[in-house]
């Protein structure tokens, strides 16, 4: 496998062919565990490069018993369709950002409470101890299996069409778009501002038409759909960090031979480990490319934005839903927040 360099990442991530299956290395002999992948990003993205690299080695080490398809790009359907059939057993693999499964899984949610992580030195810390672990074991209970790695998504970033966010009062009146999240909706009107619940597919347009003024992501999201184009400002405010967590069919893999798991599970978290320190050296280098593309760069302070959050009762309302025990976990990673 070609080594993954910036020029690579930033030339492929902003597109993929509209077809296309990767995955079965040529092994002759007919595997015995013949199994499917889908995700939402594009074949080039450090997921799926490192994707296949576990889908090459797992073929290798099992001698061709078990062999692993990516179907990459939504080629299976939405995340709300993948999750159904990765639920059904109609695909083995699935990788969910955090938001999504926790649709599912409330608790899964925990990662992206508002301005929660300074770092990813605290992110890492928290969801490879024991934030990770209880969210482990809640979505064991719906019958899946999520790996003990999560692969990296990013901190999300606030871009506005107008004014630059300094402070939380910036965020008055401002109509910005989020996903269709309870925790992501909860978090923006306790600081004020006016969130739109739409698909990404919407969001372009939706800033390109003033629908809405604002919108938040992670850098290399804002880059490969070019938001740039239509965006002025963007504020570094790293107020909520998300991942995928790559997530097997509970029957399916309780059904593979406990050698072949061990084999699939190692290949699969070293893959995850590979592909965090593919999203770091990407993030480092994306700031200069988005300014030579116009989009204008400031730092916030969280403080203003924990504090706002605080009179609002934001964290108070979440730690009754997540519960004593998931919130004590986090707080042990994090410092106090309620």
């Amino acid at each position: 496998m070609a080594i993954l360099t910036r020029r690579t990442l930033l030339k492929s991530l902003a597109a993929a062919p509209a077809v296309v299956a990767l995955g079965r290395p040529g092994i002759a002999r007919a595997a015995e565990f013949d199994l499917k992948y889908g995700n939402n990003l594009p074949v080039t993205h450090p997921l799926n490069v490192r994707a296949q690299e576990a889908v090459e080695r797992i073929a290798k080490e099992t001698n061709g018993r078990v062999q692993i398809q990516i179907f990459p790009n939504n080629q299976l359907g939405g995340d709300t369709d993948m999750l159904s059939q990765v639920r059904s057993g109609g695909i083995t693999f699935f990788t969910p950002s955090a938001l999504v499964i926790a649709t599912l899984v409330p608790a899964a949610a925990i990662n992206a409470v508002g301005f929660a992580f300074a770092d990813y030195d605290q992110v890492w810390g928290a969801m490879d101890g024991k934030v990770g672990a209880q969210v482990r074991a809640e979505i064991a209970k719906v019958n899946l299996y999520a790996f003990e790695k999560m692969w990296d998504n990013g901190f999300r970033q606030m871009t506005t069409s107008g004014k630059p966010i300094q402070t939380a009062a910036d965020m008055a009146g401002l109509k910005i778009r989020v996903p269709v999240s309870p925790l992501s909706i909860s978090m923006f009107k306790g600081l004020g501002a006016a969130p739109a619940s739409l698909q990404f597919s919407e969001v372009y347009s939706a800033l390109q038409t003033k629908v809405v003024d604002a919108q938040e992501n992670p850098l290399p999201i804002i880059q490969v759909a070019k938001l740039y184009e239509v965006q002025k400002a963007c504020a570094l405010s790293n107020h909520i960090w998300d991942g995928f967590w790559f997530i097997a069919n509970g029957r399916a893999w309780k059904g593979l031979p406990e050698d072949l798991q061990k084999i699939v599970a190692a290949a699969i978290n070293d893959a995850g480990m590979k592909q965090r320190d593919d999203i770091r050296k990407l993030n480092a280098t994306l700031q200069a490319d988005l300014e030579a593309k116009g989009l204008a760069f400031n730092r916030t302070s969280p403080d203003s934005f924990r504090a706002r959050l605080r009179e609002a009762g934001f964290y108070a309302e979440w730690k009754g839903r997540f519960g004593d025990e998931a919130w004590g976990l986090l707080e042990g990673a994090v410092g106090k927040l309620a």
